[in-house]
């Protein structure tokens, strides 16, 4: 399987790798990958970040057993502040959920408080948890994303490189600045490490001049080849949206189909917050 990192800090990932899956209680699975990898490449200072958001992650393969040996199953909302040290490595985070599998624990409240105690040490930020048990289970609504799909555009597509150069002189300065709503399920990136796909959706809200559909279109395919986590991704898409449109007001958020058992799906705003915990059909 090929393996496309370039940066040291990446070497020592289990992604990517044959690995054990511990079933007792090990916070040492967790693994940390600096932010600052993406974001010196695209201009984005830890000490100004151009947005706010979070990284929310949704785990549906959690159990541990309470203390009598029966055990307990649930699905993890997990949110990762953007302004976080680190991401955490999606292995990693699978791998550490599966230690929990055969480890007793008195009640929901502790196995919640450890995974945001280790969590937030592996971010080095603090990272909220919620875990919802099988009668909760309703409370994690099924939407879609709301927005005008792109997805129709009849266009031709001979090229899949990445190329931000595509939103280039993409709005019209005579146009009215209004509030837009855009969204393309058509997103597809690769693994940093393993090469391995990564599909989703995603919506962009913006008020400013209107965006080219068909120029925006192309470039959201061109990430089909291109190698980055998600989270770097919705910070690329972010910027050059910023960088060649301008608008006033910018939303990017990605819902990402599950691996793993895990999903993940990055926002980042400069006007509005993330909203409450939910996921698509392809989720």
């Amino acid at each position: 399987m090929p393996k496309y990192d370039t940066a040291p800090e990446l070497e020592g990932l289990t992604l990517g790798q044959q690995t054990s899956y511990p079933d007792h209680y090990d916070a040492t699975q967790l693994q940390a990958v600096p932010r600052t990898l993406n974001r010196d490449d695209i201009g984005i200072s830890a000490d100004a970040l151009p947005f706010d958001g979070h990284d929310d992650w949704t785990g549906y393969e959690i159990s541990w057993l309470n203390s009598k040996g029966k055990p307990c199953v649930a699905i993890g909302l997990f949110r990762i502040p953007c302004e976080s040290d680190n991401l955490i490595e999606s292995k990693s985070f699978k791998l550490y959920l599966n230690s929990f599998n055969q480890s007793r624990f008195e009640s929901v409240e502790h196995v919640s408080d450890l995974m945001a105690r280790d969590l937030s040490q592996c971010a080095k930020a603090p990272v909220s948890v919620e875990l919802l048990q099988s009668e909760q289970f309703g409370m994690l609504p099924m939407k879609n994303l709301q927005g005008e799909c792109i997805d129709d555009l009849d266009i031709e597509v001979t090229d899949f490189q990445f190329c931000a150069e595509y939103l280039e002189n993409s709005v019209e300065p005579d146009g009215t600045i209004e509030e837009h709503f855009v969204v393309s399920h058509l997103l597809k990136s690769n693994c940093l490490i393993t090469g391995q796909p990564d599909w989703g959706s995603v919506q962009i809200r913006y008020t400013g001049l209107p965006i080219n559909q068909e120029k925006l279109l192309r470039y959201l395919i061109s990430f089909r080849q291109h190698n980055e986590f998600h989270e770097q991704c919705v910070e690329r898409i972010y910027t050059d949206i910023m960088r060649f449109c301008a608008p006033k007001l910018l939303t990017v958020q990605a819902r990402y189909t599950r691996r793993g058992g895990l999903d993940i799906n990055p926002f980042r705003s400069n006007f509005e917050s993330m909203p409450a915990a939910f996921r698509m059909v392809r989720q």
